[in-house]
């Protein structure tokens, strides 16, 4: 089966395409780091959490930083690709993808949580306690290309028996993975799949209401999110840009809200090997060749 791309629409009329966005760029003329996120939450969201780790990588690194939010995943995959962005906060799919488009993507840092992330299983429905509970009933992911919104999910659900697409009475995938939160309470969809990280920062800050929408189920954890650089970038820039995330130190308040932002307690280093097992259940999946 060839890789499925089903495009999210954010900011329609905002977003401009990618190519118009990102003037195409070498190592060695690199004055500006350009900067984008895969759209897995508002784009307001996306910016208010990248302000204050742009500023203090402007002051890191001495240049100016400059995040632009795109449409979808697969636009930051081509943008990677084609030297129009520099830099990239990925999901372990969207790396992979990203890796393949490339040949040399580099995976710089992770969360220290992204060593073993899991994806959290909700719905609003009381009788339904685990995954048999749902055979008939409708079902949501986030996007087709998200790691903790789609791939893993479908993945250990396999593992488990279940295809989903045979499974449930309908598959939708809600874009985002506070869409797919919506999506549940509102009860468009029986159930859904999403970021663990997301669902946990929705209830502490009370944009769900826990007495209707309530976890079922999580995964086994996995590798997940990093910040990449493509590989031209340049030795020097790429050292600079790694290890201005590894001195944030959530002991300098400064630090900690860069951090509280990014749902990191700290940064750590990363590398490709760790994203095989991703690639891996990308093709057992069928959501990659």
């Amino acid at each position: 089966m060839s890789m499925i791309k089903r495009p999210l629409a954010v900011m329609a009329g905002l977003c401009l395409s990618v190519a118009s966005i990102f003037p195409v760029a070498h190592a060695a003329d690199t004055e500006v780091l350009r900067v984008s996120a895969i759209p897995d939450e508002a784009p307001t969201e996306l910016l208010r959490k990248f302000e204050p780790l742009g500023k203090y990588l402007e002051q890191e690194l001495g240049m100016e930083v400059k995040f632009q939010p795109v449409s979808d995943y697969a636009g930051v995959v081509e943008a990677l690709g084609s030297k129009r962005l520099d830099m990239a906060w990925l999901g372990g799919f969207t790396f992979v993808q990203a890796r393949l488009r490339t040949g040399d993507a580099i995976p710089l840092v992770q969360r220290e949580q992204d060593e073993v992330f899991t994806s959290t299983f909700i719905t609003a429905d009381k009788t339904i306690t685990q995954h048999t509970d749902l055979e008939g009933k409708s079902f949501a992911f986030g996007s087709v290309s998200s790691t903790s919104g789609h791939l893993m999910p479908r993945y250990f659900m396999q593992q488990d028996g279940i295809a989903p697409d045979d499974f449930f009475s309908r598959v939708a995938f809600s874009g985002a993975h506070d869409a797919t939160v919506a999506w549940v309470e509102s009860g468009r969809v029986d159930a859904g799949v999403l970021n663990a990280s997301v669902w946990d920062k929705l209830v502490e800050d009370g944009k769900v209401d826990t007495d209707k929408v309530r976890v079922y189920n999580r995964t086994p954890t996995y590798f997940d999110y990093n910040w990449t650089v493509r590989g031209d970038l340049g030795e020097e820039l790429t050292e600079k840009i790694k290890q201005a995330f590894l001195k944030l130190d959530p002991a300098n308040l400064e630090h900690k809200e860069i951090l509280d932002l990014q749902r990191a307690s700290r940064f750590i280093e990363t590398n490709a090997e760790n994203y095989k097992g991703i690639e891996e259940a990308a093709r057992a999946a069928g959501l990659l060749e």
